[in-house]
């Protein structure tokens, strides 16, 4: 039996793990290898996880940040989180065979962006800096987009005219975080135009309700991702926001004994790029911790699914 120094029972979190736009930019990867062959080129990592980014590797993906480490005529895969306007137009000018696996969440922000720059406003993007996605995003435009990081940032930024003004967010934020920011662009620009729905993915707001269920019923909260994926970090944040102990791992192999001390109620969830089989590794360690029950916390079932850019097609 279990004592009461050790691992007793995992609640899993519903939903966690992959979302849509993860396991379509993971095919259109999967594909272009069976239909074209090794290598195929990717800019950026398909998405921010490594076992993942491994696993392609292996089988001939080859991921780079500069196009000049492309050679003419090789296919190339835009990474989910979606590249600026000048990525793309250098790699149509040199002539690669392209698919773009940019999440289409992502890519709605994009087409919302171009559309009211048309229109003539600016906008302020609530978003990491450096992170792919916001310079994708902010790579739409050559000027007019400025980024806030926190609610300090919204009272130094300076858009050349305020009556044309619209936000938009990174879909991977802490969607509590990302609402105050917007209410303190609202309360500086009371004009700004809000999105019709918000930006933030439905899988990272999912995610992170599901751990905000969670985190009151265990004693410590385990997030499988890797520490670049930014929907990862935000859920360990937020159970430690509640209250609740929590720990990101990229593999089982990370996980520590002594953090299980004192602690029976074991939560574990996983970021939206990240496999079942890692969560299942976690599961057989915490086992081997002592962890007698699993069980799955009620949860809403995710339906969405993306569809392939053409020119994937397998045929039998």
């Amino acid at each position: 039996m279990a004592g009461p120094d050790t691992v007793n029972d995992i609640i899993l979190a519903e939903p966690r793990g992959f979302c849509a736009g993860v396991d379509r930019a993971i095919e259109i990867v999967d594909r272009a290898l069976a239909k074209f062959g090794a290598p195929i080129y990717v800019r950026h990592e398909i998405v921010h996880n490594t076992y993942v980014v491994n696993d392609l590797k292996s089988r001939g993906a080859i991921f780079i940040e500069d196009l000049d480490e492309v050679p003419p005529g090789a296919t190339l895969v835009f990474s989910a989180h979606g590249v600026s306007k000048e990525v793309q137009r250098e790699a149509e000018r040199r002539g690669f065979r392209i698919f773009d696996a940019t999440c289409p969440l992502v890519t709605k922000v994009h087409v919302e962006v171009a559309k009211l720059h048309k229109e003539g406003y600016e906008f302020i993007m609530i978003g990491h800096k450096g992170h792919p996605e916001v310079e994708g995003t902010m790579g739409q435009l050559d000027s007019g987009i400025h980024l806030v990081e926190d609610v300090e940032d919204v009272a130094k930024v300076q858009p050349g005219q305020t009556e044309r003004l619209a936000v938009v967010t990174q879909t991977t934020l802490s969607v509590d975080d990302a609402a105050e920011i917007a209410a303190a662009v609202k309360a500086r620009f009371p004009l700004v135009r809000e999105p019709k729905q918000q930006d933030i993915c439905y899988a990272t707001q999912n995610r992170q309700d599901a751990v905000k269920v969670l985190s009151p019923q265990v004693d410590i909260l385990i997030v499988v991702g890797s520490p670049t994926s930014s929907n990862s970090n935000r859920l360990r944040e937020l159970a430690r926001k509640l209250g609740t102990e929590s720990y990101m791992v990229d593999s089982a192999e990370e996980l520590r004994a002594e953090w299980f001390e004192g602690k029976p109620r074991v939560g574990l969830t996983a970021g939206a790029s990240a496999p079942d089989v890692l969560v299942q590794q976690v599961i057989e360690r915490l086992r081997a911790l002592g962890a007698q029950a699993v069980r799955k916390m009620e949860g809403i079932q995710e339906t969405v699914k993306f569809p392939l850019p053409k020119g994937l097609r397998l045929d039998a």
